[in-house]
């Protein structure tokens, strides 16, 4: 895989199940070209909730705050996702938005489906509810695709529109 062709992460975390929006999420990746190399539904253990949300999110935002971020992922079914595509890691998190609902921009997943603030969140001690994780780097996006995929089941495959939007024959 090139340097510009990038394998990322996403999952839609139990809020956007219990809301149904799994399809009109998965559709907006789709129309923009996005190739879904890996699709699973599970519920995750604490091991690997902790394998994903590592100790850097912890040094940024506080043991406590990884903690409920671990029991959120941890609460319901999630669906984990690799995406495949030109600089897709840097698409993905455009179409995400940003990881506080409220900052999120009308357009993005975030921005038309969430709203809760940092601010609120921390008030009731709660993990922010904004649907959706996205890998933030290709670095990130590699380590974090192994925390919830083996190897073998990540699919390569070339639709029919790749000839024509990365050149290939």
């Amino acid at each position: 895989m090139s340097d510009k062709l990038q394998r990322t992460l996403v999952l839609l975390k139990p809020d956007a199940l219990h809301r149904g929006i799994v399809g009109e999420v998965m559709h907006r990746f789709e129309r923009v070209g996005a190739k879904m190399a890996g699709l699973k539904m599970l519920v995750s253990d604490k091991d690997a909730a902790g394998r994903h949300y590592t100790d850097d999110l912890a040094k940024r935002r506080g043991e406590k705050v990884r903690n409920m971020m671990i029991q959120m992922i941890t609460s319901g079914p999630i669906i984990a996702i690799v995406y495949e595509g030109v600089e897709i890691v840097e698409i993905v998190r455009k179409l995400v938005g940003a990881t506080e609902p409220k900052a999120s921009a009308p357009g993005t997943i975030r921005g038309d489906f969430s709203h809760v603030s940092f601010g609120y969140a921390d008030a009731k001690e709660m993990p922010i509810m904004n649907l959706i994780h996205a890998s933030a780097s290709p670095e990130e996006a590699q380590s974090e695709i192994a925390v919830w995929f083996k190897p073998e089941e990540l699919v390569s495959h070339k639709p029919s529109y790749t000839k024509y939007t990365l050149g290939e024959e």
